[in-house]
């Protein structure tokens, strides 16, 4: 176990053992420093809910001066709090488990821990109404974007192509786009379809259903072949119709966002940090309705990751 994995288990028991914290009036000014949140495409979830933190953190934590950061999404936003261009950022949790792993696009195990859960992230393939396309297998030979190379939209399409007999660098012809420049070349008939991997509904993906008839490719049966193959994180899932106005639900995968920050991340910060999040929920899901999901049963089911000290004294005030 890294040394960090170590501390961070050490350091939960200590939290789990301190007494309630006393109130909120009670509380040491933070000191001022920057938080520079890392989300992903600006057309995605994750950069509106982003948003929405940054609107809490400048109205309740008025010490921290948060700046929203756009980025390819969960592998550079992992990167990226791990070399400290980031205090916290948005992942989806197969790639947080590979950088804690040191697996895949991660050379060596990144020392990030966990906030909360946030919401699970829904994969969807879109692809025009009136196409051909029904099955992963029909990809084979056309244009596909799969995501930009730093996002866990690709992480998780490569693992389904392969899945589908399609890891081939000559399988399909691989785009690497992100939500809003796919959903443009879909529009304009550059490429066939796209990888998505996020919240319900993706803007860019509504917007595009008001432009031209599209649909989603059912994905029925992969969760288990993925959690085989890769992960135990993946979940069969539905989309339902009215998330995109579809003729009917279609049959997917999720997989668990979560909130990080470096193992070393400030505790009072990350207590407090966490505290607003589920204080301020109401202002989070006027920024994006996914922002209903955080509830505190789920929040703490951060699997791989270890949960923040700061967090661990959060969550323990309010399970008392």
């Amino acid at each position: 176990m890294p040394p960090w994995r170590r501390a961070g288990v050490a350091l939960a028991v200590l939290a789990a053992a301190l007494p309630l914290a006393c109130g909120q009036s009670d509380e040491a000014p933070l000191p001022e420093r920057p938080l520079r949140i890392a989300t992903g495409s600006p057309s995605g979830v994750y950069h509106s809910y982003g948003t929405g933190l940054s609107g809490v953190v400048e109205r309740h934590l008025p010490a921290l001066r948060p700046h929203v950061l756009a980025t390819d999404a969960s592998i550079e936003n992992l990167q990226m709090v791990a070399d400290g261009r980031a205090e916290v950022a948005f992942t989806l949790a197969d790639a947080a488990s590979d950088a804690i792993r040191g697996k895949g696009r991660f050379p060596r195990p990144l020392p990030v821990m966990a906030l909360t859960r946030l919401y699970d992230n829904y994969v969807q393939i879109v692809v025009r109404a009136d196409g051909p396309i029904r099955s992963v297998a029909q990809l084979a030979g056309r244009p596909v974007s799969v995501g930009p190379p730093g996002s866990g939209t690709g992480l998780v399409a490569e693992r389904i192509l392969d899945i589908g007999g399609l890891s081939s660098p000559h399988a399909l012809r691989r785009v690497r786009l992100d939500v809003a420049a796919s959903a443009e070349a879909l529009a304009a008939g550059r490429i066939d379809a796209f990888f998505w991997s996020g919240g319900l509904p993706t803007r860019a993906i509504s917007d595009l259903r008001r432009r031209i008839a599209v649909r989603l490719v059912g994905l029925g049966g992969l969760a288990a072949r993925l959690r085989e193959r890769y992960d135990d994180l993946y979940v069969e899932t539905v989309v339902p119709r009215a998330a995109y106005g579809l003729p009917s639900a279609v049959t997917t995968v999720s997989v668990p966002n979560y909130l990080v920050v470096r193992h070393d991340f400030d505790r009072d910060i990350a207590y407090r940090l966490t505290r607003a999040l589920f204080q301020r929920q109401a202002d989070l899901e006027r920024a994006h309705p996914e922002a209903a999901q955080l509830n505190l049963r789920a929040a703490i089911a951060t699997y791989p990751l270890e949960l923040h000290p700061g967090a661990v004294r959060w969550f323990r005030e309010a399970h008392p």
